[in-house]
């Protein structure tokens, strides 16, 4: 995995992201900015500033809505732009609950002040709102962004690219993994070997490319650049990190996980995932198998860290925000409708390695990546957006 050196990335640039992002504007458009609190009388006079624990919503209000209110963008017109916070979820891709407030603490209704009144909506958010702000977009026809667990290093690299390079290299990319039949990944986590086959019946892949042009309501999970599926079958097994470190092998059949074994750590933090499948066991199916494609730093954080070119990630849960039918309605539990990536990368599961993905189509067997690196057939297949040589370390 390449991983380069935030001074090769140029500062944020507020007008760049936005008009490459959703276009140039003549036309004013009116905007909002969404955060979240864990309690929301802290949107009052914006005391949640000076707590570093709300980083997240302090770049939403001095690298967004500030600037937003104080500069004028001269390719993108705007209107007005407003503030609002809704309550945490504590779950990614959650439905946040109805009630809001406005930044003077009024209360506010998402789904009758905020969703139908704005042409450009911003989720600056510590948990995703991507799956809950497309279903929305669908039906009140705003266009908008998700930019959840926002940092420094995210604003300077992953948000400073030029999006409509990082569309053509991700369509590249997705040129020559889409129609796959099924795709083998297969791992290595203390001194054990399992294997995942992800089946996706020749479907066209999809890419995350963080354009969202006028004229079709969409929701750009920024920073972008992937390319993923929504498999249709799955069985094997993959090793799992938990976020105390505790290692487990997750045993998957006819495409949901059906049962957690300890490898490593805790047996309490395994039994209640075990708990979790049996009660509601939507929250063990395989909704998503995604592939990085940008060249970008580290950020510690996965709503970067997942697009970069050489990661791969599969998701558990809810997937109608990515062209599949999992929805909500069909957990046991509304709190258990998330969407759940699992990001393998040497920095987030570094006893773990995915050693091998190798993809199925049409009768050929190819690899594409070897330990987070891209194969020499890959590299070939993509060397018109991917410069080889930044690659030569992998040998």
């Amino acid at each position: 995995m390449y991983n380069p050196d935030l001074s090769e990335f140029s500062p944020f640039d507020l007008q760049k992201l936005l008009v490459t992002c959703f276009g140039s504007s003549n036309e004013p458009l009116k905007l909002c900015i969404l955060i979240d609190l864990p309690d929301l009388e802290l949107i009052k006079s914006k005391s949640f500033v000076s707590d570093e624990k709300f980083a997240v919503q302090k770049h939403a209000v001095d690298k967004f809505l500030t600037p937003l209110r104080n500069t004028k963008l001269e390719d993108f017109n705007v209107s007005s732009v407003d503030f609002f916070a809704y309550k945490t979820t504590y779950g990614s891709n959650l439905d946040p609950e109805d009630g809001a407030v406005d930044e003077l603490g009024a209360p506010v209704s998402l789904s009758s002040h905020v969703y139908p009144k704005y042409d450009i909506i911003l989720a600056i958010t510590d948990y995703s709102l991507t799956a809950p702000l497309t279903a929305q977009a669908k039906i009140h026809g705003f266009r908008g962004a998700t930019l959840h667990g926002l940092n420094d290093i995210i604003l300077n690299s992953g948000l400073s690219v030029d999006y409509k390079f990082v569309s053509e290299q991700a369509e590249v990319f997705r040129q020559v993994i889409t129609c796959t039949d099924h795709f083998e990944i297969n791992f290595k986590a203390l001194d054990q070997s399992f294997k995942l086959t992800l089946t996706c019946d020749k479907q066209d892949a999809q890419k995350s490319h963080g354009l969202c042009p006028a004229g079709k309501p969409d929701v750009a999970n920024l920073p972008a650049g992937e390319v993923y599926f929504v498999p249709n079958g799955a069985d094997g097994s993959f090793p799992f990190r938990y976020s105390d470190g505790t290692i487990a092998e997750m045993i998957v059949e006819e495409g949901a996980i059906i049962k957690s074994i300890l490898i490593s750590g805790d047996q309490d933090v395994v039994d209640a995932r075990n708990t979790q499948l049996k009660e509601d066991p939507a929250t063990g199916i395989l909704g998503e198998l995604g592939f990085g494609t940008q060249l970008l730093p580290v950020s510690g954080k996965d709503i970067q860290d997942e697009k970069i070119f050489g990661t791969c990630h599969v998701a558990t849960g809810r997937s109608d925000h990515l062209g599949g039918n999992l929805t909500p309605e069909l957990f046991n539990s509304k709190m258990n409708a998330s969407h759940d990536d699992i990001l393998y990368a040497p920095h987030k599961t570094p006893e773990i390695n995915v050693s091998s993905v190798v993809m199925h189509k049409n009768g050929e067997s190819q690899e594409i990546f070897s330990d987070y690196f891209p194969s020499p057939w890959l590299l070939d297949n993509v060397s018109s957006v991917y410069p080889a040589e930044k690659f030569l370390v992998s040998t």
